[in-house]
């Protein structure tokens, strides 16, 4: 009821969900634990200090490509979870061709790479998960971060998004800025199928106080909002739509021919080609220059002369100072 960000009574509110006036600020209260800037003006009412694109399962169903729509076995929009990563990393019973995805508004303990943590508030971002069947383990496999960037990427410029980068080895870039990210966790099961689960996050128009405590972990962010595009075209459903689509077309098309009908895109898009890089293994730095990616997505670092080898999930990377 507040998503419009206009004013409401608490006593409109109150009596529109058949509730007491205190219960509506409690309500209230849970909106503040969500990251959602509450404004109360006594004797007026409640509004949010920004309004709430609030997503649509209808609309995120009707908006699927007919690929997507046709191998969705089961489609989820929660208002909160603790991940949707692992809600979808409980189902074992995925058949192949067929796949599940998990959206929520909130994540109480959304995880990016190597553990961290993925900030946002209560419909600031695209917060989704989709779960994926290999009869057999791709050779490429360590490649599907990368390949699941170029799907992202795809997905945003069906959108009317240009210009997005990629960063090695799991960032979406925007002006430099970080707009997402993946997270694949994969179950592989002896002599049987693969299972992976994608999960990507997006910030779509984040809140100030949201940009401040990102900055502060050293991240320099980056939303939808500041793409110059119709907010008409970037409605969170109608972008989940496009993401599932993208990334139901591309694990299909990895599962089939691995990573070389992604690597050509992926290098151009490549936000760090030829730049001066530093990279952490374990408690090693090394500083090279580098010099794109392998057909398995390891990172190619020129060091002294000679191009060094890392794989993804081993190592950091951060621009040299």
């Amino acid at each position: 009821m507040l998503a419009d960000g206009h004013e409401h009574s608490g006593e409109a509110l109150a009596a529109a969900l058949r509730i007491s006036r205190a219960a509506v600020w409690k309500h209230v209260q849970q909106l503040s634990h969500w990251g959602l800037e509450v404004e109360a003006v006594p004797g007026r009412g409640y509004r949010l200090a920004l309004p709430v694109d609030l997503l649509d399962e209808a609309v995120v169903y009707g908006a699927l490509p007919g690929l997507a729509r046709d191998r969705l076995r089961h489609l989820q929009v929660a208002d909160e979870v603790e991940s949707t990563n692992e809600v979808l990393l409980e189902a074992d019973d995925v058949p192949a061709g067929r796949f599940d995805a998990c959206l929520a508004e909130f994540q109480s303990r959304g995880r990016g790479r190597r553990g961290r943590s993925w900030l946002g508030s209560f419909g600031s971002g695209l917060c989704l998960s989709v779960n994926w069947r290999f009869e057999e383990s791709p050779a490429q496999l360590s490649a599907l971060p990368l390949a699941i960037g170029v799907a992202i990427r795809r997905a945003l410029g069906d959108c009317g998004v240009a210009g997005t980068a990629l960063k090695w080895p799991n960032d979406l870039l925007l002006e430099g800025r970080k707009l997402g990210g993946v997270l694949v966790e994969m179950r592989i099961e002896s002599a049987g199928p693969a299972y992976a689960v994608v999960g990507v996050g997006l910030n779509c128009s984040l809140p100030e106080a949201v940009r401040r405590s990102i900055r502060e972990t050293g991240i320099d962010v980056a939303s939808l909002d500041e793409a110059g595009v119709a907010a008409e075209a970037l409605q969170r459903s109608k972008v989940a739509a496009a993401v599932l689509g993208r990334l139901c077309e591309s694990l299909e098309e990895f599962d089939q021919r691995g990573f070389a009908p992604f690597q050509e895109e992926w290098s151009e898009a490549d936000a760090l080609h030829a730049r001066p890089v530093r990279v952490l293994h374990g408690e090693e730095a090394r500083e090279g220059v580098a010099r794109g990616i392998d057909l398995d997505g390891a990172l190619l670092v020129e060091i002294d002369g000679r191009v060094s080898r890392f794989v993804a999930g081993e190592v950091t990377l951060r621009p040299a100072a």
